[in-house]
């Protein structure tokens, strides 16, 4: 393993491209969004390319960790990983020597996140993959390089925001969150972002038309929690007019990158390198996502027929524990393997049906 992530010879950029062409090979849709988002793993010591003291979801606060930013391809078949960009921090920018002993590559300069999306995003659009929108978090909206990038190549986009973002509407221009304080009660729409496992995930939603005489079409989309009232806001921009419903459907598929973070981690073992240099890094966080792909396509291939009648479709999780059972030596035959997959999935869809069946009988 060593071997194949340090010394042998092969090109892990090219085989991120034929991910690539794998994954939108088998799902690729003119619709599909493209998803940038960061993801961190925890580590020890200090001589990990890119590791230093940084805030990293994974633990939800300041940890010693390696972060990089990632592109998810979104479609309605299915979603998975399709580029990498590890973030090297500016303390090993100004450290030459660190820098080689780690194996990075000599001339290689700070980049903040949004650049490593962009650049991600530009490889991705460049090879002409099937993708209407483009979607990711506030460390991504705040970004006007980025929104440029999109704006030029026609590509729309929902954003997420901060509230102080502001926006211009006519002749003034306001922050996010005064322009929904004054946005009339009949202005609020309910939504739902998508099916999720214990039912529909309803939100009240708004919009607000901005930069008028600005190319294309501009919002400020504003998300209301029903339960708390907590308020989300979006910037949005699209080449042509697009409704209300699907800049909200747009939103709701920047989750599933949260979805495929848990599933590398857990099924392809992302965040379970024991490797220090560049070059292996990218080797190994590109082999996680290409299994992650080979689990995603075969879910959706399987979900091109319906289940048995009492049974869910079979998940990355079901098929990547069948695989793993079957492609070794069991204990016990495959009719005994298969018999418990079906148990565990009829389980599940009884518990899915119960959850959506108790949100229907909600007034």
């Amino acid at each position: 393993m060593q071997h194949l992530l340090g010394r042998a010879r092969w090109d892990a950029d090219g085989v991120r491209d034929d991910l690539r062409d794998y994954v939108t090979g088998h799902l690729g849709d003119p619709g599909a969004v493209l998803v940038v988002d960061e993801t961190g793993d925890v580590k020890k010591g200090t001589a990990t390319a890119g590791v230093q003291r940084q805030y990293t979801g994974t633990a939800g606060r300041t940890e010693n960790a390696q972060v990089a930013v990632y592109l998810a391809y979104v479609a309605p078949a299915g979603h998975a990983l399709i580029d990498r960009e590890l973030y090297l921090p500016k303390s090993w920018i100004a450290d030459p020597g660190r820098c080689q002993a780690a194996g990075i590559p000599a001339g290689t300069g700070f980049a903040t996140k949004p650049a490593l999306a962009r650049r991600m995003l530009a490889r991705t659009l460049d090879a002409c993959v099937p993708a209407a929108w483009v979607a990711g978090d506030e460390v991504y909206g705040a970004d006007p390089g980025l929104r440029s990038d999109l704006e030029k190549r026609e590509t729309g986009y929902v954003l997420a925001v901060a509230c102080r973002h502001t926006f211009t509407t006519g002749l003034r221009t306001s922050r996010a969150d005064e322009l929904a304080r004054h946005l009339p009660r009949p202005a609020w729409q309910r939504y739902s972002v998508g099916p999720g496992a214990k039912g529909h995930r309803y939100y009240d939603w708004a919009w607000v038309a901005t930069d008028p005489g600005q190319p294309g079409h501009h919002w400020l989309l504003i998300r209301r929690n029903r339960t708390t009232a907590e308020l989300a806001y979006y910037r949005c921009y699209s080449p042509r007019h697009a409704p209300l419903a699907t800049l909200v459907k747009v939103a709701g598929l920047r989750w599933p990158v949260e979805e495929n973070f848990a599933a590398s981690k857990a099924l392809a073992g992302l965040d379970e390198h024991q490797v220090r240099t560049w070059t292996s890094w990218h080797r190994w966080v590109t082999l996680a996502m290409l299994a992650l792909a080979f689990l995603t396509i075969t879910a959706a291939t399987e979900h091109a027929a319906p289940p048995p009648p009492g049974l869910i479709p079979l998940t990355r999780n079901e098929i990547a524990h069948l695989f793993t059972a079957l492609s070794g030596q069991p204990a016990r035959g495959p009719q005994h393997l298969l018999h418990w997959s079906q148990w565990r999935r009829r389980h599940q869809h009884r518990a899915k049906t119960s959850h959506y069946q108790r949100q229907a009988d909600r007034p």
